[in-house]
């Protein structure tokens, strides 16, 4: 029960001040921008906001529909090529 209080504590504090989003396994969310994605092939990349890098997003990172140009957010994961968004969702 303390560790629940803790977490939705810094949570609050996370997202209140310091304006990032964290997911349900205390991970900070980040943003980007759809710059393409090919619903028909599964995948494509997501340009991040902070720093300009394109990250890979295949259709089983999705949490929700996306397009180009969307704006979302998406935690990211090591690959076998490199970072691999997950949990990605409209914003």
């Amino acid at each position: 029960m303390i560790f629940l209080i803790f977490k939705d504590l810094q949570a609050y504090i996370f997202q209140n001040y310091f304006d990032l989003t964290i997911n349900s396994k205390f991970q900070i969310m980040q943003k980007g921008t759809v710059k393409f994605f090919n619903e028909s092939k599964g995948y494509g990349f997501i340009v991040e906001s902070d720093t300009g890098q394109e990250v890979f997003v295949h259709i089983t990172g999705l949490v929700d529909k996306i397009r180009n140009g969307d704006t979302v957010s998406f935690t990211t994961k090591r690959g076998k090529k490199g970072l691999t968004a997950v949990e990605v969702k409209l914003d």
